[in-house]
């Protein structure tokens, strides 16, 4: 098989096309370092929790090397779940045209080469994690079983995009038990509403999939809400930027941070005006947006913090 046919359907002409040595691309693929905004996604909540407990601390002494954690951390995680969730998706993904392509349905790696690659990853993950205080390297390891379950959810329920939310919100306890080693109020309702942020932007994603997931029996909020999907995303937008704006109230946010939510819910509103279900393209396009909402946040986070 040419390296051009073994290219992943939607993801082209990225850096591991291009620049990666031809052995390595297999596995880049199936860790997806071709394609980062899910890594970005799952860094979001551990930077804005990050930086709001350094403004609750006062200090932002340790935000740069505590960022650059997370920033490892998710990647290399994000790669390892999606490693798990490509070998216990084997075959489902062979049924479906946009995710035939990936690595072990095309035949590019084996099912223990990706398993042994699944461990490499998290090895890398450990490393991070016990660069933290122990309180931290538990509340990390907890969320592994939220990882571990949900390749299965979309088999079993309408909502996976909910445990989803559950493992990719992780991040917004992380801040606060490696800043504060506690998980308070404020990190509670910051997850909660990192969580409803995620059942929307990966609404979004998986109508990308609707109609093939309907052939083959796949369950997703997308053909749950169907044709009330904006309603949907209405609902679930509005308690997200309810929820976070809460949280930042009970950290004692300023102008900055308020700026910031400000401009995070303006986007979140733009994706809705913008949508047409029926245009995969721009599903993507709007499901990746979501990493500049999370930035906007983040930054005015850190301008917060370093005021007070």
């Amino acid at each position: 098989m040419s390296d051009v046919s073994a290219r992943v359907a939607d993801s082209t002409g990225n850096w591991v096309d291009t620049h990666a040595p031809v052995w390595t691309r297999p596995y880049l693929r199936l860790a997806r370092f071709d394609r980062p905004i899910g890594s970005w996604l799952l860094l979001m909540p551990c930077w804005w929790s990050a930086a709001l407990a350094a403004g609750i601390a006062h200090d932002v002494r340790s935000l740069p090397s505590v960022a650059i954690l997370f920033f490892i951390g998710a990647f290399v995680m994000r790669g390892a779940g999606c490693t798990w969730n490509d070998i216990t998706d084997r075959d489902l993904d062979a049924k479906v045209e946009r995710t035939r392509s990936r690595p072990i349905p095309a035949g590019q790696v084996t099912v223990m080469q990706a398993l042994a690659f699944m461990a490499l990853l998290a090895f890398v993950g450990l490393a991070v994690l016990l660069q933290f205080n122990r309180f931290a390297i538990l509340t990390g390891i907890a969320s592994l079983v939220i990882v571990a379950i949900y390749p299965f959810m979309k088999r079993i329920t309408w909502w996976p995009q909910v445990v989803l939310g559950l493992a990719f919100s992780w991040g917004a306890l992380m801040g606060f038990a490696v800043t504060l080693q506690r998980i308070d109020l404020t990190a509670l309702i910051l997850y909660a509403g990192s969580i409803a942020w995620v059942i929307a932007y990966d609404t979004i994603y998986a109508h990308q999939d609707a109609e093939d997931d309907a052939l083959i029996g796949v369950k997703s909020t997308a053909r749950l809400f169907g044709a009330r999907t904006h309603l949907a995303l209405v609902i679930f937008y509005s308690l997200a930027v309810l929820l976070i704006g809460t949280a930042l109230a009970l950290a004692g946010v300023r102008w900055a941070g308020w700026i910031g939510l400000a401009a995070f819910a303006a986007h979140l509103v733009w994706q809705i005006r913008r949508l047409d279900t029926s245009d995969p393209a721009l599903c993507l396009r709007l499901f990746k947006s979501n990493r500049d909402a999370g930035l906007m946040l983040f930054a005015a986070l850190v301008v917060d913090a370093v005021l007070r």
